[in-house]
């Protein structure tokens, strides 16, 4: 995801001071000519991401809409903005599942509440706020379990998933200290070799780092 401090169309020049409402802002989204992000009363406007970055959404979406197409999981490109209420924050990820219907925010259909996986192909000018902040409010929705964060520069995919109370090294442990231990338990894993495959838990479908990165010259 690609990220530039911008102002947005018909937005004063002092926006580190000027504060807007959610309501102002998806007016303003409504008839921008660019994506934006809402931080909390403050509009970032969203670049447009390189030809590598376009082909490895696409890829990405392909081959998970084609393997779930049978499922009751349903994949969306960016164009669907993510609301974070903890954070009063609202975000676009490179792509979404969802499982089951969409959970829409109020009467809006441009902007959902549950998705279960997301997947950020990675700039050089977002990579660390992908990795931190924004990976952060992501870990606030109840839904989320999966986290995929994809190399345009080389074959290289971090996968996050969220570990269930199931896990044996939960076992024996007191409420307080399970709900405690949820609310960090992430497992991270690296594929870093064309060959590999990465297994998305939550959706039992296989990621094979090959198709990810066809056709993309390194």
């Amino acid at each position: 995801m690609v990220i530039t401090q911008t102002s947005p169309p018909n937005i004063t020049q002092d926006i580190t001071t000027t504060h807007f409402t959610p309501d102002e802002y998806r007016v303003m989204e409504e008839t921008a000519a660019e994506r934006h992000e809402y931080c909390n009363g403050e509009i970032i406007a969203m670049a447009g991401g390189s030809e590598v970055h376009s082909r490895l959404t696409v890829n990405i979406t392909t081959l998970l809409n084609v393997a779930l197409r049978d499922t009751n999981f349903q994949t969306y490109n960016g164009d669907l903005r993510i609301w974070i209420s903890e954070f009063n924050h609202g975000t676009y990820a490179d792509v979404l599942v969802i499982n089951g219907e969409p959970e829409f925010n109020g009467e809006r259909t441009d902007e959902i509440l549950n998705p279960l996986v997301i997947v950020e192909v990675l700039s050089p000018s977002t990579e660390g706020y992908d990795r931190g902040d924004k990976f952060r409010k992501y870990r606030s929705l109840p839904s989320f379990c999966e986290y995929l964060l994809v190399s345009q520069t080389e074959p290289y995919i971090e996968h996050y998933y969220k570990l269930d109370d199931s896990s044996d090294s939960l076992r024996g442990a007191s409420r307080r200290e399970l709900a405690l231990l949820q609310a960090v338990r992430w497992q991270w894993q690296v594929y870093d070799h064309l060959e590999q495959s990465i297994l998305l838990h939550s959706l039992n479908v296989e990621v094979p780092l090959g198709e990810v990165y066809r056709r993309i010259n390194f």
